[in-house]
């Protein structure tokens, strides 16, 4: 586990491909349990160690991830998340080249949990959800795309459905139309930025990794 930043209230590391952020019903470990693991270590803490899951990541994608490690942190940060006072911004690389190197992309999604997916579908669907993300092309390759997304809202699958629909799905995304698979498993997209004010301390933080979303 890599550990980007911590403090008395938070901590964020870069989840790698295929971990899950929180228990599911695979029954495999999640970062969660991880990272109460590596406090309950570095700090010789006894007993049960707080960690508050504030908003997930799919395990395919790999990234920034922001745990609380005080219920403060996780009330405060729970409330900035709903109320888009925390700015997240992914790296992905696409198969070809979008039409406009640049552009907002608007959509209403519905998830189905039965499948694990989500689509576009028209506004008049009870159970759809406008979803909004800016994208740039940061370079453009041979045969794919990497670009730049700023999520506007935080729907399930939102990014992938959406650069789907677009007819440009994510490198190795088969779920949503990708030709071929990538070798770890994973998909091209990485949760590479996350900005926000401390629920606590009132400080900036502005944590961006350096690396593109792997091949």
């Amino acid at each position: 586990m890599e550990v980007i930043y911590e403090d008395n209230h938070l901590i964020i590391v870069n989840k790698a491909v295929g971990e899950i952020v929180q228990g599911d019903k695979t029954g495999d470990t999640p970062l969660s349990e991880i990272v109460k693991q590596y406090i309950k270590e570095k700090y010789n803490k006894p007993g049960n160690v707080f960690c508050g899951v504030t908003h997930r990541i799919d395990r395919p994608v790999e990234g920034l991830v922001v745990f609380a490690r005080t219920s403060k942190a996780l009330e405060r940060m729970n409330r900035m998340f709903r109320e888009g006072e925390v700015h997240k911004t992914y790296h992905a690389i696409v198969e070809g080249h979008p039409e406009k190197p640049e552009g907002m992309l608007e959509d209403y999604l519905v998830s189905d949990g039965r499948i694990n997916k989500t689509f576009v579908t028209d506004k008049s669907n009870k159970d759809a959800k406008l979803s909004r993300l800016r994208y740039r092309t940061i370079e453009s390759l041979d045969r794919y795309t990497l670009l730049e997304i700023e999520l506007l809202t935080g729907r399930k699958h939102q990014i992938r459905a959406q650069l789907a629909a677009m007819g440009h799905p994510i490198k190795g995304d088969l779920k949503y139309g990708a030709k071929r698979s990538n070798r770890n498993g994973g998909i091209s997209l990485q949760s590479h930025r996350i900005d926000f004010t401390h629920p606590v301390s009132k400080q900036p933080i502005d944590i961006t990794l350096p690396d593109e979303p792997s091949l």
